[in-house]
């Protein structure tokens, strides 16, 4: 399937294969692949062609996937490969919410049973209009960048960056993102018409009733008593529901050689575990909607207990914070970069480089298991890129505050959420750090069990309602507003009243979070770790730009060697100097200051004298700019040689007599009254 718009075009495509034996899941597989020839260009790398997939590559990849895998049934198993190619790209039109809907149309073209159509589209804020599918431009200047997808039942994924905006406003750009999405939804309807093609919907299987019968005779009462003991920890319980599970299966295997359930289980260990599971999800939801409280015994709006500290780490370290939720425990950390430690990015977005960085790390310790060590896969690119998104909207702007920003989260020890507390802890170590954030930001994850016509939202879920439950829908944001928002389901949409109870639910969760946050820390440092380096930034005129790193690099480079410092210069004009000293920074930067001052004739200037040649001598009349006195120009009497009246090193006061055509500042110390040595 080709999707256009504009001169912006991807093909999408949707293959299915023959199921693989033994798996218990959907092996769905979404990609996302950029050629850069789509915009003009040629690959930066030494292959000079498309490597692994860039980091917004990765995040496109998950925009796909998050509203497409609700919508297949959850027996299907067969293996799906969905592929979306940018072939050509027009920045007016961003490819991303393209390829998701085009991903639902190549599924129901494919004949996938596919409970869609589903569609998605961008809505942004430019004053007090919202702008429908806006260009990368507009994407810049807007004040929210809220992607929403959805079915004919409702929306099934929502992902935004907005910049601290009120609940309402954000319920209402979903709400009108829904409506243009019902259009898409109706003209892919018209389409499988126009083609003659019928859409397969997924048919309703229902599971033997035998094995599930049997289980819930035999354990439902002991998983539910396990599920009421609200006092104990999440090993306890889930050390409980194992020991019931492995006391039914012996159960089942002293069962006589005859029985049909000992049949069906016998060399079937996934069949026992997924009945189990959904027996335990099924009782858990119930306690949920009957009796309103949770497997901890928390209300439906009950965050989990909060600690926090700021500065945990050495001030090696630029800023550090350990945040805790519940069993949800990250640890932050900051670091303090100059200019050039901006990420450059190589990919079909105009940006060409990040000046903030969050990544997240969430390795197996954290969940008390085993695996091997390796780079970071989607889930943690994604969960970074959304805290990131969320702590954005409250940097310092560069001018006042020109260091690129790194932030490290690892999760230690994590049951749900980890990337809200990635958010808070991202808050404590910039603010240990010393980063004059706009205001601080916390988040919290709602989740959501629907059962029929009963709708339950929960606040600050824990692992089990996120594994169990139907809704993951992050929230974070400031005092003032929303920063950035991301929600998936498991089912096959949701109506705009329940999103919008969410969105306000999360509210005072947020804020009471935030409150706990600010009792470790109130606000920013006022000293930089005596680590971190010291940046000094100011403007020259960008014509000088040149001047000031002269012929080959070499003015810049001898600068930075005399000062001992690193220097940056944007093309605007920009200089940024970076130094562990802040006498050599000012020193470095008098030095740029006196190259880049334009100097008028008649000026007077006092200096040394730094060479001399036969026809006369230099002077540093300003740091790093020097003008010649010819010998004529020495005194108002002839002299011989220029030694008899100064030599390297002499203070002299001296007056700009001209300034030639190639720009050479020439001197005289004629009729210029000399200060007396000693004498200040």
């Amino acid at each position: 399937m080709l999707v256009e718009s504009g001169d912006t075009a991807v093909l999408v495509t949707a293959t299915r294969s023959k199921g693989r034996e033994g798996i218990d899941f959907l092996p769905l597989t979404c990609d996302y692949e950029e050629r850069l020839y789509a915009a003009g260009r040629i690959p930066g790398s030494f292959f000079r062609r498309e490597g692994r997939p860039p980091e917004r590559a990765i995040l496109t990849t998950r925009l796909i996937d998050r509203p497409l895998r609700p919508l297949f049934p959850s027996w299907l198993r067969d293996d799906i490969q969905v592929v979306a190619t940018v072939l050509s790209l027009d920045e007016r039109v961003p490819p991303d919410v393209l390829a998701v809907t085009g991903a639902s149309i190549a599924c129901l073209l494919a004949k996938l049973p596919f409970a869609g159509p589903m569609a998605a589209v961008r809505v942004g804020l430019l004053g007090d209009d919202f702008i429908l599918n806006p260009s990368y431009r507009e994407i810049e200047r807007s004040e929210l960048d809220l992607v929403v997808a959805g079915t004919p039942q409702g929306v099934v994924m929502v992902e935004a960056g907005a910049n601290q905006l009120p609940e309402q406003d954000v319920i209402e750009a979903i709400d009108f993102g829904y409506e243009a999405v019902s259009e898409l939804i109706k003209a892919q309807q018209n389409l499988l018409k126009e083609l003659g093609i019928e859409q397969v919907l997924p048919e309703a299987r229902t599971e033997d009733p035998l094995l599930p019968t049997f289980l819930e005779k035999e354990c439902a009462k002991s998983i539910g008593e396990v599920l009421k003991q609200f006092s104990q920890t999440k090993a306890e319980r889930d050390e409980k529901l194992d020991a019931i599970k492995s006391q039914v299966g012996q159960t089942i295997a002293a069962l006589k050689d005859d029985d049909a359930i000992r049949l069906a289980v016998s060399g079937n260990n996934k069949l026992l575990a997924n009945s189990y599971k959904g027996l335990t999800k099924k009782l858990m939801r119930e306690q949920i909607i009957k009796e309103g409280k949770r497997v901890d015994g928390r209300n439906l709006d009950e965050v989990r207990p909060i600690s926090a500290a700021a500065g945990v780490l050495p001030k090696r370290v630029h800023g550090s914070a350990l945040f805790q939720r519940g069993l949800t425990q990250v640890l932050s950390c900051a670091t303090l970069g100059t200019p050039s430690d901006a990420q450059e990015m190589d990919d079909l977005n105009p940006a060409t480089e990040k000046t903030y960085l969050h990544h997240y790390n969430f390795p197996p310790y954290s969940v008390g298991e085993t695996r091997p060590m390796r780079s970071p896969g989607r889930r943690e690119v994604g969960h970074g890129a959304l805290a990131e998104r969320a702590i954005i909207p409250v940097l310092p702007s560069k001018e006042s505050f020109p260091y690129v920003l790194r932030v490290v989260s690892e999760c230690l020890s994590s049951n749900g959420s980890t990337s809200m507390g990635s958010v808070c802890g991202s808050t404590l170590a910039l603010m240990d750090a010393g980063v004059p954030l706009k205001a601080p930001v916390s988040g919290a994850a709602m989740g959501l069990i629907k059962e029929g016509d009963e709708v339950r939202i929960l606040t600050d879920i824990q692992g089990i309602e996120d594994f169990l439950g139907d809704m993951d829908f992050k929230v974070a944001g400031t005092e003032k507003g929303i920063t950035a928002l991301q929600m998936d389901m498991k089912i096959t949409g949701l109506a705009m009243k329940t999103i919008a109870e969410a969105v306000n639910q999360a509210r005072p969760a947020r804020l009471h979070i935030l409150e706990k946050m600010l009792e470790a820390i109130d606000k920013p440092r006022d000293v930089l770790s005596p680590h971190a380096p010291r940046l000094l930034s100011f403007r020259i005129d960008p014509e000088l730009i040149g001047t000031v790193i002269g012929p080959g690099g070499r003015t810049i480079k001898g600068i930075t060697e005399r000062t001992n410092t690193k220097i940056d210069i944007e093309d605007g004009g920009i200089v940024t100097i970076a130094s562990h000293d802040g006498a050599a920074a000012e020193e470095a930067q008098r030095i740029i200051e006196g190259l880049t001052r334009r100097v008028s004739e008649g000026e007077t200037f006092s200096g040394a004298v730094t060479r001399v040649i036969p026809i006369g001598a230099f002077v540093e009349i300003l740091p790093g700019k020097e003008g010649m006195i010819h010998i004529s120009q020495l005194s108002e009497a002839r002299v011989e040689k220029v030694e008899d009246v100064v030599k390297v090193g002499d203070q002299v006061t001296v007056r700009v007599r001209e300034i030639d055509n190639r720009g050479r500042i020439n001197l005289t110390l004629r009729g210029v009254p000399q200060q007396e040595p000693g004498v200040e």
